[in-house]
Order: structure tokens, then sequence, then C-alpha cells
């Protein structure tokens, strides 16, 4: 299994979970309906666990462009990495997407609320301020990417050397980061919805636009989830740099 390939199958796992969980407690007709905002944070944390530990040991699991651009702007990561990283998480995305949209369909029939079954793909504000939205997504991103430099400062990306070691989330064990992103769920995640991730986000609003599925994709603000978690990377990038 090669990084790229580790990628695809990590962040689709993540997305298989972690959207899986809001469809379970969205969607009519299911077990978890309405069973709230700590059953989805809790479960976007371990299917964050759930992907690292899958693409750790290849790829250092970063299943988020945020985190691959964070390390490269660091130094902690190749920048010539970065698009092959990147493509692997859009993808990923994108699959875990379609299955949650396949696991759950009989649900998503049964259900007219259609910005509820958009929440099963992509996030959406509470409150729909577009300039505190950004900040919101900057400042979760910013605490996801700056613990995770203190977690794996040690550590170093040789590929294809023989004492390869791993950069990544892989590299710390995949516990602390899903207790990280845990925290900033239950902690940041009120207003958004949380992203802090642009594959996670954008990946899946492109699958829901393509399924039969009736509402809005509401791309007016899917860029925001998009650049607020990469503004959000680089201040914690400099930030950290600045300290060291």
């Amino acid at each position: 299994m090669t990084p790229f390939i580790a990628e695809i199958i990590g962040t689709a796992i993540m997305i298989l979970l972690g959207n899986g969980v809001v469809a379970n407690v969205v969607l009519n007709g299911t077990k978890g309906k309405d069973s709230g905002w700590i059953v989805i944070t809790t479960a976007w944390a371990f299917a964050v666990f759930c992907g690292v530990v899958v693409a750790g040991p290849v790829s250092g699991a970063h299943l988020n462009p945020a985190v691959t651009i964070g390390l490269a702007a660091a130094g902690l990561f190749d920048w010539a990495l970065v698009p092959e990283y990147i493509a692997g998480e859009m993808i990923g995305a994108m699959v875990g997407a379609l299955l949650v949209y396949i696991f759950y369909r009989d649900h998503f029939k049964a259900t007219e609320d259609e910005w509820g079954k958009l929440a099963c793909f992509s996030t959406a504000p509470a409150i729909r301020n577009i300039s505190s939205n950004l900040i919101s997504e900057i400042i979760g991103t910013f605490m996801l990417i700056f613990v995770i430099y203190y977690l794996v400062a040690d550590a170093t990306y040789s590929p294809g050397t023989s004492n390869e070691v791993v950069i990544g989330l892989g590299s710390i064990g995949a516990l602390p980061v899903a207790i990280l992103v845990w925290v900033i769920g239950l902690a940041l995640g009120g207003t958004t919805g949380y992203a802090i991730n642009p594959a996670r986000d954008l990946g899946p609003r492109i699958v829901h636009a393509i399924i039969p599925l009736e509402g809005t994709d509401d791309w007016g603000y899917a860029w925001v989830p998009v650049v607020g978690p990469i503004i959000g990377a680089l201040i914690a990038a400099g930030l950290y740099l600045l300290l060291i």
C-alpha cells in the first residue's frame, strides 16, 4: 500500500464513520434519531481514530489537507508530497460519503428535511454570518494543527529509506488525535459543525451534488470550510516556527 492509497482508505473510513453518525442522528427512522451532539462528537473522534490506525503506518494518516499543508509549512513534511496527499484525501472523502449514502439510502428517502440530509455530507453554520463562520473554522483548525505540532515535533519523514519514520497523525498513535478532535468538537464545534478539514467538507459536498438527493448543496458557503482551515493551518505554522 502506497501513501496515496493509504490516504484514500484512511480518509474514506473516517468519513464513512463520521458522516455515518450524523446520518444516524439526523435521518428519519434510524435507531439513533435525535441522540444528540455528544453522540456525534464522540463518534467523529473515534472515526478519526479508526482512519489513523489504518493509514498511519504507511502515510502518517494526515486525512486532512489542512494537516498536510500545516506540516509542510512548518518544515515537517515535504512540499513535493503535498499534491499527492491532498488528492488521496479528496478521493477518500468522496468514497466515504458515497458509502454513507448507500448505507442510509432508505433513511434518506424517508427524510424530508433537505438541510438535514445535506448535514450528512457537509457542514453548515448554526447562525449564518460568513465572517464569524470563517473565524470559527480558522480558530478550530489552528487548535488542531498547533497541538499536532507538539505531538509530532520529533518525527521526520524520509520516504524510501530503510529507517523511515513517518510523520503525521499515525506517528504519535491514534488515541491522542482522537481526543484532540473530540475536545475541538465539544468546545468549538457548535458554530459551524467544525469541518476543520477541507476534504471532509468539499469531497462529500461534491458527492451530494452528484447523487439524486433533493435540496441545496449550499455552494455559497462551501468556500468557508475550505479556506478557513487552510488559513488556520498557516497561522499555526507561523506561530509554531516563531516559538521554536
